[in-house]
């Protein structure tokens, strides 16, 4: 008979520059979803059902760049994307390219669990939604769209192409915010699960997708190693598949600690030449909790079974 586990729940709510306007809310959302998400955990549900319901609590909060408040494309449209990976079976459900669905995280589930697919998107994806009856809301807020044309109106006064958007980001990243949403727990039976939720990188191009619903990259779990979530530049977790990397380093021994650490190591020697703001968090089969980044901040909160109210904040381990 296994031992029982002693449940562990982290959320991100996103790498990059946290601005004192915004990083109070922004500690309230990470807080409030990983209390929603252990209060799960500490009465016997799943890994997956925490880690849904604290992805959901960012999706509906409107501070995050996930669900209600993600960023707009350069078309200023929105197009959401999330993923969800059970360490116990490896099934995984990924959705992308969504409009106006008000949950993408719940999607995602929807396509592990109801379809032999793994990654649906476009209107086959808001076709699903619509079968499954999942609540749609229109996505866009005052502050998006504000962000947006801040961001337009530097992107033109310095007559950048968007190829070349990365050198405005680096000129002004104070007005581009990667603040996707993610969770890992660990339930009392030792499974394990990871979800992330984004609304994509700000002025990306039309059909652009992420790490975020790609299994391996932004998202993964399986219970002979630990969880994984992912923030920051999609492209950089896509090329060094990074969630699957720290998973990889715990299942060789690492602590989830070190593993996200050398992630965000690998990340900086391998790819120090272009804009590569990331972080990580991460749970391994043990209940031993990681996070690291290389950006300014990384926004998270963790609650363990020692601990009353969830612990927040707005740092954790900078590798450089």
């Amino acid at each position: 008979m296994t031992q029982a586990r002693k449940p562990v729940i982290v959320v991100h709510g996103g790498a990059g520059t946290w601005r004192p306007e915004r990083s109070q809310a922004g500690l309230e959302g990470v807080k409030k979803a990983a209390k929603t998400g252990f209060h799960i955990l500490k009465h016997g549900g799943s890994a997956v059902d925490s880690v849904i319901e604290a992805v959901e609590v960012m999706e509906d909060e409107g501070t995050f760049n996930a669900g209600y408040g993600s960023s707009l494309n350069i078309e200023k449209r929105v197009e959401m994307e999330a993923s969800i990976m059970d360490g116990e079976t490896l099934q995984a459900g990924a959705v992308g390219l969504l409009k106006d669905v008000k949950n993408p995280v719940r999607l995602a589930r929807v396509v592990m669990e109801k379809t032999d697919h793994v990654f649906v998107v476009g209107e086959g994806a808001e076709k699903l939604a619509k079968t499954f009856n999942l609540e749609r809301r229109k996505s866009t807020t005052a502050l998006r769209l504000k962000y947006y044309e801040e961001q337009r109106k530097a992107l033109l006064e310095g007559k950048f192409e968007l190829p070349k958007l990365v050198s405005l980001i680096k000129d002004r990243p104070e007005l581009f915010r990667l603040e996707t949403v993610g969770a890992v727990a660990l339930d009392k039976n030792g499974n394990v699960a990871a979800a992330t939720s984004t609304g994509g990188f700000p002025l990306k191009l039309p059909g652009r997708i992420g790490d975020s619903p790609l299994i391996g990259c932004g998202t993964y779990a399986d219970n002979q190693a630990g969880a994984c979530s992912a923030t920051g530049v999609g492209e950089i977790a896509i090329r060094l598949v990074l969630a699957k990397t720290v998973c990889s380093y715990m299942e060789s021994g690492k602590t989830a600690q070190e593993a996200v650490e050398l992630a965000i190591r690998l990340v900086n020697q391998r790819l120090a030449a272009t804009y590569n703001s990331m972080g990580l968090i991460a749970v391994d089969i043990h209940g031993k909790i990681g996070a690291a980044h290389n950006s300014p901040n990384l926004c998270l909160a963790y609650v363990t079974s020692g601990k009353q109210e969830p612990v927040a904040s707005l740092t954790a381990t900078v590798v450089k």
